[in-house]
């Protein structure tokens, strides 16, 4: 379904104006599916993107500026999902060997198994949605990058 009819919609100023609003849309899409698929494990999407850039570390701890850094929401509270992880003992927090006033964080084996099982769910997702080629993805995410492209 196009998106003018998805948001009723007829017309755009121009098509820069439509690929905003295209992109917004579906970021709202991919971030609900996610959700939903995400929801009885008692997980946000941005405490994933957490454990995602604590398993490319792992075993090596990651200081919490550094999650920070690698956040796919730059709004997000890095420390505040920290703490969420660790209450659900997730992950461990500990003092930077280092700089004291450094925190470093790695996962548990809780952590890696949740994050096992989610991942799983991410790829059966990613299955939901094979009408496009790979070619049609790789355009994608060329055009996405560009996007982002700063001025030089």
């Amino acid at each position: 379904m196009s998106l003018e009819d998805q948001i009723k919609q007829t017309s755009f100023a121009s098509q820069t104006e439509k690929a905003f609003v295209n992109i917004s849309f579906t970021h709202s899409y991919v971030s609900s599916r996610i959700n939903s698929r995400f929801k009885s494990y008692n997980v946000s999407v941005q405490q994933y993107n957490v454990l995602r850039i604590l398993k490319g570390q792992h075993p090596k701890p990651v200081s919490v500026n550094d999650i920070t850094d690698r956040m796919i929401d730059k709004m997000s509270n890095a420390s505040r999902l920290v703490e969420k992880l660790r209450t659900k003992e997730l992950i461990e927090r500990k003092p930077c060997s280092f700089d004291k006033r450094q925190v470093d964080v790695c996962l548990t084996p809780k952590g890696i198994a949740l994050l096992d099982t989610l991942n799983s769910q991410i790829s059966e997702l990613i299955l939901e949605h094979s009408h496009l080629t790979q070619g049609e993805y790789e355009t994608l995410n060329f055009l996405l990058d560009k996007l982002r492209k700063e001025e030089d």
